[in-house]
């Protein structure tokens, strides 16, 4: 039995379409493992994101404990953009804060920064 060649067309897009949607995940996966690992060299790095100045984070040495250890972060932040916008400038949600405003003042540049947010939300 033959298909007629509207059915082989409409196969075959759909075939190319799920394999682009495979690759494109495995390489958006792909990326963010390699943000994390980034993020990671960003916030260890003591003229960066210099994170264990005050924060104990798994891997880490000599950690500080004048801000809360890093664990949890997807609990303590559901909404990555919180997470985010703490990391950027922690004086706005508390004035208080002594944590620096990351962003705010360009320690860390916006790539630095979603980098270090990635690393962070693995936690």
């Amino acid at each position: 039995m033959r298909l007629p060649k509207f059915a082989l067309t409409a196969a075959s897009a759909v075939a190319i379409l799920l394999g682009s949607v495979g690759f494109t995940l495995s390489t958006s996966t792909a990326a963010v493992a390699g943000d994390v690992d980034e993020g990671k060299k960003i916030a260890f790095h003591r003229k960066k994101g210099n994170c264990l100045a005050c924060h104990a984070i798994e891997g880490g040495n000599l950690p500080g404990n004048i801000g809360p250890p890093l664990v949890n972060m997807k609990d303590r932040f559901p909404d990555k953009a919180k997470l985010k916008s703490q990391i950027y400038d922690a004086t706005s949600n508390n004035p208080n804060s002594i944590m620096p405003p990351f962003g705010k003042h360009g320690i860390l540049s916006k790539q630095e920064l979603d980098k270090v947010v990635e690393f962070i939300y693995s936690l």
